[in-house]
């Protein structure tokens, strides 16, 4: 690959990315629009031809949709009659009850943190957001620093912990065993899990919204008060007047889903591949299975006590909410498969083992470097850990550091291109791309940097 070929592949990324700031900050274009926009001129100027440019585009979005817009679909649906019933507030206040006061982001970062390890974080991230939203209109507290809590702890599990399949791929390429990869990845992630939920706590005071009382608007904002937080007493009393359901009920549709899902990923890891009993296990723990699992749970389960015609309103509300999440999802898959089809991960890969950084920092920007041109987490980490296994004889570090050094490359960037970006923005109430940059993308800053200051000083200490 020539330089000039490659400086014209970087440079349709840069305009691409300008473009998009340009026209979401200034402009009364939809971000939607804007991501198409972006994803055409990143092709063109990078070097594809305009068949190409829109068979990537299209195909992004369709590849994007097909593996998360059923289950946001199903998600949101599911959300909407735990919160009409009542569950979701049961759930809210049953947390609350086992914590306490002023723990609800550490409650639900450790959730994140120990479910995504068997479930796709996209897919957790709207099946757990209905108690962020229930705990937000419980304690008033920020339902932004809640959820970026939850997505947070849901991260870095997706990133580091086997057996998802990023980390487990950098294991095997790496030549790192497995049972390591855990322990490695539990070890280091943990301080940064303290680290993440303190930025939470804080971004909760400055981008303040609360779950709405208003059946008309999905959330209230204003500047943060201490005074509008409620006390654990007044839950607690106001929770002794209503007619929730009971704990068990409120819990089934969410929990049951995860431990299908779960049942799967461990029967894989344990080497099952044929057989009625996988044939089974492979149907009812795919994600679609599951999630409609839950879903029909939470109708005849949570909803015996709503008419035909409510259930069917609420799941009318819920299509009509996720047809924006699902479109701009869609298009920031656009993007990188635009970006992944001009070649700009390989041109990035390369010039990064050119340039001659130092060993352990090779993996982190390769990996921040793919994260940022592809959007997706996983591929970053296999076209990383691809990337730098065959320098590892050279550069004279620990395997299990050069992984989690890859690791934490994975987590920076979170940004448009990503459709964990777009699903959070969506969920949140995130339209303004100020407020976006200080949700998801500086958690992902957060994540990244002190994950890595870990790795630089370990490998003062470990050869």
């Amino acid at each position: 690959m020539g330089t000039v070929s490659s400086s014209q592949m970087l440079l349709g990324l840069g305009l691409g990315i300008i473009v998009l700031i340009f026209l979401s900050l200034k402009t009364k274009v939809h971000t939607f629009i804007a991501l198409i926009i972006a994803s055409i001129i990143t092709g063109l100027v990078g070097g594809l031809p305009v068949v190409s440019v829109m068979k990537s585009i299209t195909e992004g979005f369709g590849n994007t949709l097909r593996s998360t817009g059923i289950i946001i679909g199903l998600g949101v649906m599911m959300g909407i009659i735990l919160e009409e019933s009542g569950a979701a507030e049961q759930l809210a206040f049953t947390i609350i009850k086992k914590i306490g006061k002023n723990k609800e982001e550490w409650a639900l970062g450790l959730t994140g943190y120990i479910v995504s390890i068997p479930v796709f974080a996209d897919s957790a991230l709207v099946i757990l957001t209905p108690i962020a939203k229930a705990l937000s209109k419980l304690t008033k507290k920020s339902v932004v620093g809640l959820g970026l809590a939850l997505a947070f702890g849901l991260q870095l599990t997706h990133v580091f912990v086997p057996p998802t399949p990023g980390p487990l791929t950098v294991a095997g390429i790496l030549g790192v065993d497995v049972g390591v990869m855990i322990l490695s990845g539990i070890l280091f992630t943990l301080p940064v899990y303290v680290i993440g939920i303190l930025y939470c706590k804080w971004v909760g005071k400055k981008l303040y919204l609360v779950t709405s009382d208003d059946p008309n608007k999905e959330f209230d904002r204003k500047e943060f008060r201490e005074e509008y937080l409620q006390s654990i007493e007044n839950i607690e009393n106001l929770h002794k007047e209503k007619n929730l359901p009971s704990v068990n009920l409120s819990f089934a549709p969410i929990v049951i889903p995860l431990i299908l899902i779960l049942i799967q990923t461990v029967s894989k890891f344990m080497g099952l591949k044929e057989g009625l009993a996988f044939e089974v296990i492979s149907f009812i723990g795919h994600p679609i299975i599951a999630l409609i699992i839950g879903t029909l749970i939470s109708i005849y389960g949570l909803g015996n006590k709503m008419s035909r015609k409510e259930v069917n309103d609420a799941m009318s509300r819920a299509v009509q909410s996720t047809g924006m999440i699902m479109l701009i999802t869609g298009a920031g898959g656009s993007l990188g498969k635009v970006v992944s089809d001009s070649g700009i991960g390989v041109a990035l890969g390369e010039l990064v083992i050119k340039i001659g950084i130092p060993g352990l920092l090779i993996p982190f920007v390769i990996a921040a470097l793919m994260r940022i041109a592809l959007g997706s987490a996983t591929v970053a980490l296999t076209t990383a850990a691809t990337l730098t296994a065959p320098l590892l004889g050279q550069i004279g570090v620990n395997p299990v550091l050069v992984a989690m050094s890859t690791c934490a490359g994975g987590v920076a960037f979170s940004y448009f291109n990503d459709s964990g970006f777009w699903v959070f923005n969506g969920l949140y109430g995130l339209d303004d791309i100020k407020d976006q940059f200080w949700a998801k993308t500086m958690i992902s800053f957060v994540g990244a940097g002190s994950t890595l200051a870990l790795v630089l000083i370990a490998g003062i200490f470990i050869k």
